[in-house]
């Protein structure tokens, strides 16, 4: 139990470290740092302590840029840029979404099974974020930003990348059961370039931070502790209690994922949230609760839909 609470702990604080590092050097750029230095990280790993080969087969070419592509770029870009106007624990919270919307199109393209227990559980959990989705209560304007306009644009930003990052789950099963390659592999490869990717929009779009904030210790700070925390601890430590517990328990453990949000962000950077927060926290978390109770039974076989946790502890 307390090792499952430090689990989604840290995962909490990856939203906070990118609400943080947003504050300090411009998103798209913050992005590409982080997943070109992940990327390397993980194909130096399968190639000298793995041992395993880096090529992909032609055939596959376009599978592996839909996960550079969803999987990566679009995913994380499009969540950086709403840290610019939205608290971490909100986008914690819109992140508790995934879980239905990776059901919705597991369901059209893959042909998952759908009982009337699991569509009850979506459209609950689905209609007890919409309050949330439209309010103002969680977000926090930057100086000179009065206008709603560019919370609601950052909102829209932020339901787009959980839709993208459910897309890039496609992509990532396929790649990983059909063909296959490691998931280590296959999430380096998206990483590094998706990564280089991101460098490449951010020369156009943004200002580059100065070299003084480069080469400062709160850059490298929040870059090498968002690598390690997301990517390595969290990322292992996964793994290790999937041997433990059930990929379903720990989905829906994932629902303390905003709350330890909520707190971090009060703690670290003094924001509250409203009551509204914690309803909707609640009661997504028991929209996800009826979604998967049939799992909980043992009445289905566990499908790919409960590994999407896995692209979020990724962050």
């Amino acid at each position: 139990m307390i090792l499952l609470l430090t689990l989604y702990a840290l995962f909490a604080s990856t939203f906070i470290l990118g609400e943080k590092a947003v504050a300090l050097v411009a998103p798209i750029f913050f992005v590409g740092a982080r997943m070109t230095l992940a990327g390397l990280l993980l194909l130096g790993y399968v190639a000298f302590f793995k041992r395993e080969s880096l090529k992909i087969k032609k055939e596959h070419a376009w599978w592996f840029a839909g996960i550079v592509i969803f999987h990566i770029y679009f995913s994380y870009v499009l969540e950086f840029v709403s840290y610019k106007y939205l608290s971490g624990s909100y986008v914690a919270l819109m992140y508790n979404l995934s879980p239905f919307i990776t059901a919705l199109f597991a369901f059209f393209f893959l042909t998952e099974l759908m009982t009337p227990k699991k569509w009850l559980g979506l459209i609950i959990g689905f209609l007890a974020s919409l309050p949330m989705i439209i309010s103002k209560a969680s977000t926090t304007p930057t100086a000179g930003m009065e206008s709603s306009l560019w919370v609601n644009l950052a909102q829209i930003s932020l339901l787009l990348s959980v839709v993208v990052t459910c897309i890039g789950w496609i992509f990532l099963k396929k790649i990983t059961t059909t063909w296959g390659y490691s998931y280590v592999f296959v999430n380096g490869f998206g990483m590094f370039f998706g990564g280089l990717l991101s460098f490449v929009t951010s020369y156009f779009l943004e200002t580059w931070p100065t070299t003084a904030i480069m080469t400062g210790v709160p850059f490298w700070a929040l870059l090498l502790a968002s690598v390690l925390i997301g990517n390595v601890i969290v990322y292992n430590l996964y793994g290790k209690l999937l041997h433990r517990y059930s990929a379903t328990a720990l989905s829906l453990f994932g629902c303390t994922t905003p709350l330890f949000a909520a707190i971090i962000d009060w703690l670290w950077l003094g924001k509250t949230v409203g009551p509204l927060f914690l309803i909707t926290a609640a009661a997504t978390s028991f929209g996800l609760y009826i979604f998967y109770q049939e799992e909980l039974a043992g009445t289905l076989k566990e499908s790919g839909i409960v590994q999407e946790q896995q692209k979020d502890l990724e962050r």
